[in-house]
């Protein structure tokens, strides 16, 4: 591209010469003198036209954040600049879930050392994997008479990770198994809790000797322990549709985000205290992560958790037992707004399958408030909404008689009581046929 003329270069010359044209011909040298100042600075600004075409390069500070998170987009004019360029004037097209510092994410530097860097503060506010739009760059040459628009390079992305709301839960599950975990188990062997004193048996190890009892019983006592064991955490990630209105980080959440910054904050809590934790989508937005444990392995879950916001279909109850199998000692969690049968449907397989099932309800409170008047009727909306919550509250109840606990999400101490209980109830004596 050429550099072209400004508005106000043209609205100089035109002026000038209109003014000219008059003192000539009405003989007026009045208006000579107004518009020779004009024809002067239209001849400077031609005279300091640039001829060369600055380079763009763009680039961000941190391309992985969390909800929340701030980073810094750069554009950089780099040399060699023709000296007769004064201003890079630079314009980032507002996209939505990015707030700009500043507001209008726009930003003018005047040309000084050959070098020109213009940064905008981009601060994500919900997960996903989002594009920056490409930033309108113009430079300007001496007194504003011409300018050039400079070609960008492709878009920036910014990936978003679910922000972890710091979740805790106790550190008993129902059904430990492996060895690998943190979780203190029913039984005896290897591990960091006491279980008691006993006496010396053929086979322990002499580390485990008791040398204080031992000497005051006169007979060799060893420190029994309980066995450190994981169990396999499943998380059920429900996509198959999103209930509720998202404002991002600072404002109300959908169902949809309430269960991917839960997942989030499970998956991260389990994996640091040994167990194997997989991720299973019930729709179909995501691919879901195999069972796991480490570090690693939460960032994966984090890098998959991040495309759940794409459209996907729903499963029914066949494909859900078919597709995703599950061990009858797992521990599942439910992270859905309990609106589909197919769902409730699937949660009762797992239960009769062995499973212990804890639905988590991410259904937002308010959901029955907002009306959206292409979609609903406003007159009956409010009663029909009404009779889907007591159908809802109805199958709720059913699926407590078959022993799963339904709770709502709150972050920290969410499943303590239902966890408490299910532990519990799986170290009670059962009946064998």
């Amino acid at each position: 591209m050429n550099w072209r003329p400004t508005h106000a270069q043209v609205r100089a010359v035109g002026v000038s010469a209109a003014l000219l044209v008059v003192a000539v011909l009405a003989r007026r040298p009045d208006m000579a003198v107004f518009g020779l100042p004009l024809a002067v600075v239209a001849v400077w600004g031609r005279f300091f036209r640039p001829s060369e075409q600055p380079e763009l390069h763009t680039e961000l500070d941190v391309d992985v954040l969390f909800e929340g998170q701030a980073t810094t987009y750069r554009l950089q004019v780099d040399s060699p600049l023709d000296p007769d360029i004064d201003l890079i004037v630079a314009a980032l097209p507002r996209s939505r879930w990015f707030r700009y510092d500043p507001v209008y994410a726009a930003v003018a530097e005047p040309v000084a050392d050959g070098v020109v860097t213009l940064e905008v503060g981009v601060r994500s506010e919900r997960w996903g994997i989002r594009q920056l739009e490409k930033p309108q760059v113009i430079a300007t040459s001496v007194l504003g008479a011409y300018r050039v628009p400079v070609p960008s390079t492709q878009a920036l992305s910014v990936s978003t990770l679910p922000l972890r709301e710091g979740f805790e839960a106790v550190d008993s599950v129902p059904r430990p198994a492996g060895l690998v975990g943190l979780h203190r188990s029913r039984r005896p062997g290897e591990g960091t809790e006491l279980a008691g004193v006993r006496p010396f048996r053929t086979g322990d190890r002499l580390r485990r000797i008791n040398w204080a009892v031992s000497a005051r019983t006169r007979e060799l006592h060893v420190t029994s322990t309980w066995s450190d064991r994981d169990t396999e955490v499943v998380i059920l990630l429900d996509t198959g549709g999103e209930v509720g209105i998202s404002e991002g980080i600072d404002g109300r959440s959908s169902s949809l985000d309430t269960a991917v910054r839960a997942a989030a904050s499970i998956a991260e809590h389990y994996l640091r205290h040994g167990d194997r934790v997989r991720l299973v989508d019930t729709g179909t937005a995501v691919q879901g992560v195999r069972a796991g444990s480490g570090r690693a392995h939460l960032r994966r879950i984090l890098d998959v958790l991040v495309h759940a916001d794409r459209k996907g279909r729903q499963q029914d109850e066949e494909q859900l037992a078919r597709r995703h199998r599950v061990r009858s000692d797992s521990l599942v969690l439910v992270l859905s707004p309990l609106l589909r049968t197919s769902m409730l449907g699937y949660i009762v397989t797992l239960v009769h399958s062995g499973c212990t099932v804890i639905a988590v309800d991410t259904l937002p409170p308010d959901v029955g408030d907002v009306i959206d008047p292409e979609q609903h009727d406003a007159k009956n909306w409010p009663l029909a909404w009404r009779l889907r919550m007591l159908e809802r509250r109805s199958e709720l109840d059913r699926l407590g008689d078959l022993g799963v606990p339904t709770v709502r999400w709150r972050g920290a101490g969410t499943l303590d009581e239902v966890l408490r209980d299910a532990s519990r109830l799986a170290s009670a004596p059962r009946m064998r046929s």
